[in-house]
Formats: C-alpha cells, sequence, structure tokens
C-alpha cells in the first residue's frame, strides 16, 4: 500500500491543504506545535475514521468551523483507491456526514462499511495498524514496556494467529454444545423407550376389537326404535290432517257468517250515501245561482260586453302592458334620484376630504419648521464632537514621536518579534528536552557506575573502555542548562520589546478608529444638512399645497347643492307616477276577480255532474252485492251438510296414541346415542394410542439415527480443536524465530557496538539482550537513546516479518515513524537515520518520517516543511526540491 495524496479543509490546524507523497522516505519537518502529526491523524483517521481518534469526532474540525472535508488517495495491490470522510457539526455533537470509499470493483458508502472494507483489505484493524506500521508519537517504547503476555496479544494479532484461536474456541463451544445436544438425545430415547413399553402392555389391538363389537349391537338397536318412531310419527301426521281438514271447513262456515254479515251492512250504508249525494246536488245548484249574479255585478265594473276568458285576458294584458311602462318611469326617476344624492353625499365628503388635508398640509408645515430647528441645533453638536476627535488624534500621534517605527509599521514590527520570540521558544523547548535526555543519560550513569559497570557500555568498570563518558556527560548537562539561561534571558527582552510594540499598536488602532469615526461624523453633518435643506423646501411646497386645496373644496361645495336640488325634482316625479300605478293595480285585481268568479261557476256545474254519476254507481256497486250475498248464503248451506263429527273424534284417538309412544321412545333415543357416542370415544381414544405408539417407534428409529450422527461430530470436532492448537503453536515458533533473526539483522544494521552479542525472543515473547561476555541484560537496562532505538528496531522487525510474510511478500501499508527522535540523543539520532536506509534497502516502498529534528533531512527523498502563522494559528505545507537543498545548506 501507497499513500499518494492526502487533501485537507478545516482539519485541525489546516484551513485548506493539498499534500502530494512519493515513493522512498518522505521527512515531514518543521518546529514544534506546527501541526505535523496531524497529517498523519489526518490519514489514519481516513481509514479508520473515529476508532482511530484519541478523542471525539468533535476534535477534528478546527476552531470556529462547522465541518471539515479529508480525502485520501492511494494505491494497494495494483489498485487504485480514494476515500472522503465529511464530518459536520449538529448542536454541540459532530456526526459524520458523507464517508465514501471508491475502489477499483465499486464504491462503498457508510462509516462502518468502509473501516470493515479498509481492515479487511489491509488485514489489520486500527489497533493493529498502529502496532505495525504507525509509530504515533510518545509511543516509541510501547512494545518493551508491555508485559511479554500483552506484547504476545499484540504480535499473534498482526500475525493473524489470534483467528486461529478463535477458531479453536468456536470449534471447542461448538464440541460442548454438541455434547449438550447429544445427552438430551440420549434423554429423549430413554424416555421414548419406556413410553413404548407402556403402551404395548394395554393390549389396545383386542380392546379395539371388543368396542367395535358392542358399537355394531348398539347401532342395531338405535336402527329398531327409529323404525318405530318413524311410524307413529305418521300415524300422527294422519290424524292431524283430518283434524285439519274439519277445522278448515268449520272456519269457512264461520268466515261465510261473517261476509254476509258485512255485504248486509254495506248495502245499507251505500243507500245512505246515495241520500247523502241527493243532497250535496241541490246545495251545489244553489252555489252556481249565487256565482252567476257576482259574475254579472263585476263584468258591470270592468267595462266588457261579455264575461268570456279571452276578453278577460286580452285586457289584462293591455292593463298588465300599461302597469309595466308605469312601473320601468317609476324606477328610472327613483334612479336620478338616487344618483343625484349620491353626488350631492359624494361633493359632500369630497369638501370634508379636502379641508382636512388642507389642516394636514398645514400641520406637516408646522412640524417640519420645528424640526429645522432641532436639526440646527444638533448641527452643531456634530461640529463640535468633530473637533474634539480631531485633538484625540493629534494626542495619539504624539505618541510615535519618540517610537522606532511610525504609525502604520506596527503591524511589522510585532510580527518580527513575535516570529523571534517563537523561534527562542522553540529552541528553548528544545534545549529543555536535550536537557533532560543529556540529564536522564547522567542519572543512568550514575546507576551504572554504582552498580560497579560502565556508565556507557554497561560492561564491568575494569573492562570498559567507556568509564570517563559520565564526566563527559555531566559537562553537556551543565553547557545546556547556561545555553538555555541564556535564551530565558533573550526571550524576556523580546518580551518587554513586544509588550511595548503592542502599546504602539494599540495607539495606531486607536487613531484608525478615530479616523474613521471623524469620516462617519463628517458623512452625517452633510447628510444633516441635506436633509434641512429639504425640509425647508418642503414646508414651502406644503403652504402652497393648504391653498389650493381650499379652492377645490369651494368648488365641491357649489356642486353639491346643484344635485340637492335635481334630486328633490326627481322625487316629485315619483310621487305622480305612484298614484297611476295604484289605479292600474285596482283596475287589473277586478279582471282577475271576474275571471275567478268564471272559474269557479265551471268548477260548480262539472260537480253537478261528477255528483250524479256517483249516484248512478253507488246503484250499480248494490245489485252486485245483492247477487254475491245470495252465492255465500248457498255455500253455508253445502258445507254445513259436510261437516262428520265421528271421524274427528276418530282422528283425536289415534294422535293422542302416536304421541304417546313418541314420548316414551325419544328417552331410550337418547340413552342408545349416549352410549353409541361413549362407544366411538373410546374407539378413537385407542386408535389413537395406537398411532401414537406407531409414532413413538419412528421417533425412536430417528433419534438412535440421531444419536449415532452426534457421536461422530463429536469426535470430529475435538480432533478439530486439537488440530487448531497445534497449528497456532507450530506457526507461533515459526514467527518468532523468524523475527528474532530479523530483529537481530535490523539491530546490527543500525548499532555497531562491541558491548552486545545478540537478542533473543523466547516463543513466550520474553526479550533478552546478551553482552559480548555472555552475560544477560534486560531492555529495560538500556540508557534511554539505545533503548528507544531497540524499539525502533523491534517494530521494523515486525513490519519486515509482515511484509515478507511466512509464504510470500504481503502488501503493507506506509512505515510511518511520528517523533521517534524524542528519546534520543545526536548520537542515536544518526543510528536512526541509519535505520530508516535499511528499511529503505530491504525494500520498503514508503517511509513516512515526521520529526523537527534537523539531522533525519539529510536520508530523505521527498521533504515537506510544515509552519504555522501565530496570527491565524493555520499550519501550510511546502514540498520540494528546494527544500531539501535549503535543508543540506544548513
Amino acid at each position: 500500500m501507497r499513500i499518494e495524496r492526502v487533501r485537507l479543509e478545516n482539519f485541525k490546524p489546516y484551513r485548506d491543504t493539498d499534500l502530494r507523497l512519493d515513493r522512498g522516505v518522505t521527512v515531514i519537518h518543521g518546529l514544534n506545535g506546527s501541526g505535523k502529526s496531524s497529517l498523519l491523524e489526518a490519514c489514519f483517521f481516513a481509514l479508520y475514521g473515529s476508532s482511530a481518534l484519541d478523542g471525539t469526532l468533535e476534535d477534528v474540525i478546527t476552531n470556529g468551523e462547522d465541518e471539515c472535508e479529508i480525502e485520501l488517495w492511494f494505491s494497494h495491490d495494483g489498485g487504485s483507491y480514494r476515500v472522503e470522510r465529511r464530518v459536520r457539526l449538529s448542536g454541540e455533537r459532530a456526526q459524520t456526514a458523507t464517508c465514501v470509499l471508491e475502489t477499483p470493483e465499486g464504491s462503498v458508502e457508510g462509516a462502518r462499511d468502509v473501516e470493515r472494507y479498509v481492515e479487511g483489505m489491509l488485514r489489520m484493524d486500527s489497533e493493529a495498524f498502529v502496532n505495525c506500521a504507525y509509530v504515533r508519537q510518545g509511543e516509541v517504547n510501547k512494545l518493551i514496556h508491555a508485559t511479554p503476555g500483552e506484547r504476545q496479544d499484540m504480535i499473534d494479532d498482526l500475525l493473524q494467529l489470534g483467528t486461529l484461536e478463535e477458531y479453536r474456541e468456536r470449534v471447542s463451544e461448538a464440541r460442548l454444545g454438541v455434547n449438550d445436544v447429544r445427552t438430551d438425545v440420549q434423554g429423549s430415547l430413554r424416555e421414548v423407550d419406556s413410553q413404548i413399553d407402556e403402551k404395548e402392555g394395554k393390549g389396545l389391538p383386542a380392546t379395539l376389537n371388543d368396542l367395535e363389537t358392542e358399537l355394531n349391537e348398539t347401532e342395531s338397536e338405535i336402527e329398531r326404535f327409529e323404525g318405530n318412531r318413524d311410524n307413529a310419527e305418521r300415524t300422527r301426521e294422519e290424524a292431524e290432517e283430518v283434524l285439519d281438514s274439519h277445522e278448515e271447513v268449520r272456519g269457512e262456515i264461520a268466515t261465510l257468517e261473517d261476509d254476509i254479515e258485512e255485504l248486509r251492512g254495506t248495502i245499507s250504508s251505500t243507500e245512505d250515501e246515495r241520500d247523502g249525494l241527493k243532497g250535496e246536488l241541490a246545495e251545489t245548484r244553489e252555489r252556481i245561482a249565487e256565482l252567476e249574479s257576482e259574475r254579472d255585478g263585476l263584468l258591470a265594473e270592468s267595462e266588457l260586453d261579455r264575461a268570456k276568458e279571452d276578453a278577460i285576458e286580452e285586457r289584462r294584458g293591455e292593463l298588465e302592458t300599461e302597469l309595466e311602462g308605469c312601473r320601468e318611469s317609476i324606477r328610472e326617476a327613483s334612479l336620478d334620484a338616487q344618483s343625484e344624492k349620491s353626488d350631492a353625499k359624494a361633493a359632500a365628503e369630497a369638501v370634508e376630504e379636502l379641508a382636512e388635508r388642507a389642516e394636514e398640509a398645514r400641520e406637516e408645515r408646522a412640524t417640519l419648521e420645528s424640526g429645522i430647528e432641532e436639526g440646527e441645533a444638533a448641527l452643531a453638536d456634530r461640529r463640535e464632537a468633530l473637533s474634539e476627535l480631531d485633538g484625540e488624534i493629534e494626542e495619539l500621534r504624539d505618541r510615535f514621536d519618540d517610537a522606532p517605527v511610525d504609525v502604520s509599521e506596527t503591524d511589522e514590527l510585532l510580527s518580527e518579534l513575535r516570529e523571534q520570540r517563537e523561534g527562542l521558544r522553540e529552541r528553548e523547548t528544545e534545549l529543555r528536552a536535550s536537557l533532560e535526555s543529556a540529564r536522564e543519560a547522567v542519572s543512568e550513569g550514575e546507576r551504572l557506575r554504582e552498580a560497579g559497570k560502565c556508565p556507557e557500555c554497561g560492561q564491568p568498570v575494569e573492562e570498559s573502555p567507556h568509564v570517563d563518558a559520565l564526566e563527559d556527560r555531566r559537562e553537556r548537562v551543565s553547557e545546556l542548562e547556561e545555553t538555555l539561561s541564556e535564551l530565558r534571558e533573550g526571550r524576556e527582552g523580546v518580551e518587554d520589546r513586544i509588550d511595548r510594540a503592542e502599546a504602539l499598536a494599540e495607539a495606531e488602532e486607536g487613531i484608525a478608529r478615530r479616523k474613521e469615526r471623524r469620516g462617519t461624523l463628517e458623512e452625517l453633518l452633510k447628510e444633516r444638512e441635506d436633509a434641512l435643506a429639504e425640509k425647508r423646501e418642503r414646508a414651502a411646497d406644503l403652504e402652497e399645497r393648504a391653498a389650493e386645496l381650499k379652492d377645490e373644496a369651494d368648488e365641491k361645495h357649489e356642486t353639491a347643492a346643484e344635485a340637492r336640488e335635481r334630486a328633490e325634482e326627481a322625487q316629485e316625479r315619483i310621487g305622480e307616477l305612484d298614484e297611476r300605478r295604484t289605479a292600474l293595480e285596482e283596475r287589473i285585481g277586478r279582471l282577475e276577480s271576474l275571471a275567478d268568479v268564471l272559474g269557479k261557476i265551471e268548477d260548480a256545474r262539472e260537480t253537478v255532474s261528477t255528483l250524479r254519476e256517483r249516484r248512478e254507481s253507488l246503484a250499480e256497486l248494490n245489485d252486485e252485492r245483492r247477487e254475491r250475498l245470495a252465492e255465500k248464503r248457498d255455500r253455508k248451506a253445502e258445507l254445513e251438510d259436510e261437516y262428520d263429527p265421528e271421524r274427528i273424534e276418530d282422528a283425536r284417538d289415534r294422535k293422542a296414541e302416536a304421541e304417546d309412544y313418541l314420548e316414551k321412545v325419544e328417552p331410550k333415543l337418547a340413552e342408545l346415542a349416549e352410549e353409541e357416542a361413549r362407544l366411538r370415544d373410546r374407539i378413537g381414544g385407542v386408535k389413537s394410542e395406537l398411532e401414537a405408539l406407531e409414532e413413538l417407534r419412528e421417533r425412536r428409529d430417528a433419534l438412535e439415527e440421531r444419536l449415532e450422527a452426534l457421536d461422530s461430530l463429536y469426535g470430529e470436532a475435538e480432533q478439530l480443536q486439537e488440530m487448531y492448537g497445534r497449528l497456532r503453536a507450530e506457526l507461533r515458533q515459526r514467527n518468532v524465530d523468524q523475527l528474532e533473526r530479523m530483529l537481530n539483522e535490523t539491530f546490527e544494521l543500525v548499532y555497531q557496538n562491541d558491548a552486545y552479542a545478540t537478542l533473543e525472543l523466547t516463543g513466550e515473547y520474553e526479550l533478552t539482550v546478551y553482552q559480548k561476555d555472555g552475560s544477560p541484560l534486560d531492555p529495560e537496562q538500556l540508557s534511554g537513546g539505545e533503548r528507544a532505538l531497540f524499539n525502533l528496531s523491534l517494530r521494523c522487525a515486525i513490519y519486515r516479518l509482515l511484509a515478507e510474510g511466512i509464504e510470500g511478500a504481503a502488501p503493507m501499508p506506509p512505515l510511518i515513524l511520528d517523533e521517534p527522535t524524542v528519546f534520543l540523543d545526536s548520537g542515536h539520532v544518526s543510528k536512526l537515520v541509519d535505520l530508516v536506509e535499511s528499511m529503505r534497502r530491504l525494500g520498503v516502498e514508503q517511509i513516512v518520517v515526521v520529526s523537527h529534528d534537523d539531522e533525519l533531512v539529510g536520508a530523505a527523498d521527498e521533504l515537506v516543511r510544515v509552519s504555522k502563522d501565530p496570527t491565524t494559528n493555520r499550519s501550510t505545507v511546502e514540498r520540494g526540491e528546494e527544500l531539501l537543498a535549503a535543508g543540506a545548506a544548513e
């Protein structure tokens, strides 16, 4: 795997950064705190997401921003990949808004899916990544400080041996599960055998045969009693038919008697109705005479020659036409009156509106004149404030009389002084780190000296050529302390100059603010003067407008008076037309009354005809009723001859005998039915038990077959568990042997020291350093620099083992070293350079080293320099040949 490019937007100190990385050794160089490690954290976060962070998602977003974006391009095993992550603040919490990994096979979306894909592709999770390829700042001694068990877990996980143990544990759990199932099956088999023995001892086939014989006898009895019951029911039905027939005859006789009586009454009431109709005829003829008299009177009043409907309609049409014309004239006159009234009202309202507008113009003019006086007073105040600002600006300018810079040069001076202070602070930080390392070396040397060993190589004092190295270390500590004191004094002097420069910058800012305020005041003065001129012009316009509105109101007053006169004339015309309309409506009403009387006369004549026809119809009905009455009397006589009392009594006796038998047979049939149901239930139970017995025998066969399969599976699982255990032990020992070889090769390449003979790594991952005399030495007894270098050698050996693989090469991520020189003095830094060079010679395609140490620049194929702007606190990167050339010159 090789990282090709990383692009950051609002990630930690980076606002907008795009960096390309090539093959070979890339050194990311810069001062402490400039943001070097953040570049590596961005790559790590792009691959593994939140699991790669020590903090939370909120920490990756630049302060003051709402979201950040990271894009990483890399190649792996011949394919090209790009991963994009976008993190956005939502309230006080951050969440992943976008996470996409583009692969040669397609896109993978979602943080979890992308992380799983990367873990499968690299065959390591985020923890394995930092244990193998990414030596993070402050974790260089992580492996040597770990216990053998912790070290074993780390390396086993990297070499995928933990998977074998996981498989072995899974097989063990499966074997236990199979045993549990096998035990359950054995218990079930014993229970089924017991149930089969119990059922076979009941003699179920013989019992079933006896029950079926008894059921057949009971069914025969039921058939015999049901035949007798059917005969008795037929006898009862025949007797009921005879009784029902005679009962129908009696009913029909009674019905005929009622019908005869009803017909007699109907005939009598119809004759009474005919007498009443005769009286109505006489009354209707009298009404016709009265209506004809009323008709003659109305005809005389209506000025008509004859009382005919067509003549009445013709005259009414003429009058209605004349009435419609009169009404139209009234409507026109009303509209004219209304229009004139509306015009008069509108003119009066216009007079009021014009008067109000004139008054408003006069009031607005008075308000403007008052505002003009206030504005002139405010202008005087503004001019006075402008004069005061000029005085304050002059006072602030006086502060620069004895200053080393002019008014506009304070920012440049401050930037220069702060850069000097930052450089002194960084140098002071480096010296403190070197002093701490030197003091640690002195302390370590004194400890070895007290133990009778050489402080340089750890050999006995009488055999060591380096016994005087402790005094050199003490002198180095004194020199560093003196230099550090001088740096502090220089930094304090620069900080005093910064305080003075900041005071001048504050004065410069005050001048700028007051100049800005003065410009604003001048603009306000001009605006106020223009506004006062506009108000004076507006007041003159308002006075002229008030006079115009008064003249227009006088004209509208005259117009209103003329409209009121015209409205009164129209109202007089409406009164005359109303009188004419009333006379026409009365004449039309008399014609309508005449037509109504004529209609009533016609209706009365039709009523006479109807009443005459009704009397004749009633006479015909009574003749028909008298004929039906004679027929019913004859039918009644015939039915009375057919009625036979003796036959009815015989039918009653036979019905009683049949009902008595039916009453006795039903309980017997119910008893037999219960017996039949009981026998059927018992037969069903016996058959169910026989079926259950057969099912138990089938289940026993299945359980025996399953038990045999489980026995075989249990033995196979036990063999597989033992195989995984053996395979893990064999692979671990092979990895340990190869790792020990690579560790010695790497350590010998970078640390040529006569004091040490070899390094040993046991199967339990215990580390031992053997000196030339054969005596063992715990790695913790090494000096700080040697211990750090030993750990880096161990990490590089692990990387080589994973890269080369047990059975062939495997694609690996870049080897990343973040601030590996923290615990190294200058002598050991050169050894680190040798280590990096050796890894490159061994074929590591890409090595990225982050450091502020200048000595590592010489080992770089590519140099990336990181710097931070102290004012914005934002980091930027530079890369290229010119940086390498500048680094070599320094």
